[in-house]
């Protein structure tokens, strides 16, 4: 009796997970390689995020849908702004016009100039600055601290980065290690520094930024 009502038991298991097939390889694949190419570009490893991404592209095109690729590259490009890398978004440009409207939004907000009528197609988080509110206490209350980053680097694009912005960007991704942002806020800061004549606080943020590129 025993054996039947396990056999039962195994038969009901198998029957229950044959009903919910686990998701296609395409999507865990992605979203790996998206994870490994953002901290790979973050830590200044160029080789690694070059390689992750692609991988990342390339299961997403495995798709056909433009809407997925267009996500990625929206990925690449966020980080870039965080890191202060201004460049057009070319490889979402690509795909703007078969992107959906939230992340044609999310670009333009990253390139500065978002229109209001788009800041609730948004990620949440990103609302209040894309709204006009730049004071570090919006970027603040962002609790992400990649995004907190991007909020940052889009009032830099903008000319809207205050001094309490630059230093709560640089103190961002000073606690999570992220070297490649980290050495261009701070160097920011030592440039308005010394534009202010602050010499000694110049050259205090120029001997952080030698500790974090390292030995030359």
């Amino acid at each position: 009796m025993k054996i039947r009502l396990v056999g039962i038991a195994c038969a009901g298991l198998l029957a229950a997970c044959g009903s919910q097939p686990p998701p296609p390889d395409w999507k865990s694949n992605s979203h790996d390689a998206l994870a490994r190419y953002t901290s790979a570009y973050l830590k200044g490893d160029a080789r690694v995020e070059a390689v992750e991404f692609e991988q990342a592209r390339t299961e997403l095109a495995a798709t056909g849908q433009p809407g997925l690729v267009a996500r990625a590259e929206l990925t690449r490009c966020a980080v870039a702004v965080a890191s202060l890398v201004l460049d057009p978004c070319d490889g979402f440009e690509r795909l703007r016009g078969d992107a959906p409207p939230a992340e044609r939004a999310y670009a333009d907000y990253l390139a500065g100039h978002i229109t209001p009528a788009d800041v609730p197609l948004l990620p949440a988080q990103h609302r209040a600055v894309a709204g006009g509110r730049e004071d570090a206490a919006a970027v603040q209350a962002i609790a992400d601290p990649l995004a907190r980053l991007v909020a940052a680097g889009v009032l830099f694009r903008m000319g809207r980065a205050s001094p309490e912005v630059v230093a709560l960007a640089a103190d961002t991704a000073s606690q999570q290690g992220w070297r490649r942002p980290l050495l261009t806020w701070l160097g920011v800061q030592a440039q308005r520094a010394e534009r202010a004549g602050r010499r000694e606080d110049a050259e205090r943020i120029r001997r952080r930024m030698d500790l974090v590129s390292g030995p030359r």
